[in-house]
């Protein structure tokens, strides 16, 4: 009997106007995509709720660096970090004449629009329905998602960059030449809106090596991808060192957050370095309190307190150089404990609730307040660090305010249960590790190749995160990463268990197959008449031998 519930007939074949077959053909899509919609509407309502409760925007700490920070005739802020955000985004918008509250929008409709994408691809790359729908839940739903998508920060603009370039290259099964070129623009934009996302060239490589047919176009393909891939960030650094005159860098606090991680793990009590050096290195008191954050931020850290003075020159020592050598000297003598402390930071995602450890970064800068969150003393309710004077001066949109009621319904909705579990993400990496182990060259091994490319990206952003510290905040691409990656792992596991299955059916089949024909010679040794004269029983003989073949062969 045929299942025709998914069954509709062809427009074509619809009676009546063309718009009655519109409306048919309409009707039918919506109705085999109703999970798909019903939590597109709920995560519109969410998006609409929050532009509401805070206006214009939310600013954090570092807001006013992505603000102001390519005004590169007043170096106040300096490109402590990339600034292809503000290139990308608030530019365009501070040209427009608009305030902040449209790129917060922006950012509402980035989000939805991944989710989009991301069901569009697993659809085509024949993933169940139900499934794809459950994989873009958590980045419609999740709290802290909507909390970027309203605060005034590159995070949504880097998750849209990744997620643009895997659809790109995963919309065919093997990309051609096109889908690779966009492909790698896209990753390689992502590094100047957040410098992880240099890590991103690692799968997306390998993917395009392991998805072309033969070797040359594997090295034509890998060429062009690195090339498109290095293109946007030669920009930027060359943009930074000319126009900005920031350096030819994307950043400068790499070695800073390379001292706090090293400061961090350190045994200072058995550390080798020079007595200069000494002060750098934090008590296992002060490493725990502070974290990895602190040791490069607060003013506490010995990176900060630590001021020696050259007494030929009257000159404060500038320490960064020895900072940079701690840090080498930390590697190379506890290398062990460098790698506990990250191993301890990188499985943390997988919490079943969003808590944080002494010296975590505080979670709960990414969470819904009562009233609008001010940070003092970058971002104050009053002076010329407040909020409104920076809306003022960024190109209006009004005070800071907020709506009380929609700002309740946020926070108790992020406090419990709004956000995704850890559990969801250990999930969707061991589905997408098991996924990429179907992997078979002689055979369509799309879902495979999927989850390598997915899989990988996550890996690359979350760990390359972690290797420099743990916040919530960098753990957001998991939202668009291993959720998809976990739907695809399920549909390789599954393809690859059916392959399987069918493959021991048909090897069932050949051992009786060999059976009979063993019965047939048997019964043809044994003398049974098989000629014109005596067809009957010779078909019987066989028949029965057949049978007793056959029962034994059955499992």
């Amino acid at each position: 009997m045929t299942d025709r519930r998914d069954t509709a007939l062809p427009a074509a074949s619809q009676p009546g106007s063309r718009v009655d077959r519109i409306m048919w053909a309409t009707a039918d899509f919506a109705r085999r995509h109703w999970m798909f919609w019903l939590l597109l509407a709920g995560g519109l309502v969410l998006r609409g709720i929050a532009q509401v409760a805070y206006e214009p925007a939310l600013l954090f700490i570092d807001s006013k660096k992505y603000i102001f920070g390519t005004d590169f005739t007043n170096t106040i802020w300096g490109s402590f970090d990339p600034l292809g955000y503000s290139l990308l985004i608030l530019r365009p918008i501070s040209i427009l004449g608009r305030s902040l509250a449209y790129a917060a929008l922006v950012q509402h409709v980035l989000g939805m629009a991944m989710a989009g994408a991301l069901y569009a691809l697993m659809l085509r790359r024949g993933v169940y329905r139900w499934l794809a729908a459950l994989a873009v839940a958590p980045v419609l739903f999740d709290a802290y998602q909507l909390n970027a998508e309203q605060t005034i920060m590159p995070d949504v603009l880097f998750e849209a960059l990744l997620v643009a370039g895997v659809v790109l290259l995963l919309w065919q099964r093997r990309p051609g030449l096109f889908l690779v070129i966009l492909g790698g623009l896209a990753l390689g934009a992502s590094a100047p809106v957040r410098q992880v996302g240099e890590a991103l060239i690692a799968p997306a490589l390998i993917y395009v090596v392991f998805a072309a047919q033969n070797w040359r176009r594997r090295l034509l393909h890998g060429a062009v991808l690195t090339a498109c891939f290095a293109l946007p960030i030669v920009g930027y650094m060359s943009y930074s060192a000319v126009i900005m005159h920031y350096g030819f860098e994307l950043s400068n606090m790499g070695n800073a957050y390379l001292y706090g991680r090293a400061a961090h793990a350190a045994d200072c009590a058995t550390l080798k370095i020079p007595a200069v050096e000494r002060p750098l290195c934090p008590d296992a008191s002060a490493s725990a309190s502070l974290g990895v954050d602190g040791l490069v931020n607060a003013p506490e850290s010995p990176r900060v307190t630590y001021e020696p003075v050259n007494v030929y020159l009257g000159q404060v020592v500038d320490t960064n150089p020895w900072q940079k050598d701690l840090a080498y000297h930390v590697l190379r003598q506890q290398p062990v404990r460098v790698a506990g402390d990250i191993a301890r930071d990188s499985v943390k995602i997988f919490a079943l609730t969003r808590n944080t450890e002494q010296g975590d970064t505080p979670v709960s800068r990414w969470q819904f307040q009562f009233g609008y969150p001010y940070y003092p003393p970058g971002l104050t309710r009053h002076g010329y660090n407040s909020a409104n004077k920076v809306f003022a001066r960024a190109g209006g949109g009004g005070p800071a305010r907020v709506h009380w009621k929609p700002d309740i319904a946020l926070r108790y909705y992020q406090l419990h249960g709004g956000y995704t579990p850890g559990p969801v993400f250990l999930f969707g990496l061991l589905a997408g590790i098991g996924g990429i182990f179907t992997f078979r060259r002689r055979r369509d091994s799309g879902p495979a190749l999927a989850c390598l490319l997915i899989t990988g990206c996550a890996v690359a952003v979350l760990l390359g995160a972690d290797l420099y510290e743990f916040s919530w905040r960098y753990q957001l691409p998991a939202l668009v990463t291993l959720p998809a990656a976990g739907a695809f792992g399920v549909t390789a596991l599954v393809r690859f268990f059916q392959a399987r299955a069918r493959q021991g059916e048909v090897a069932v089949t050949a051992d009786g197959a060999a059976e009979v024909t063993g019965a047939i010679e048997a019964v043809e040794a044994a003398g049974v008449p098989t000629g014109p004269d005596e067809p009957a029983e010779a078909a019987e003989a066989a028949d029965e031998l057949a049978v007793a073949g056959s029962e034994q062969a059955a499992p």
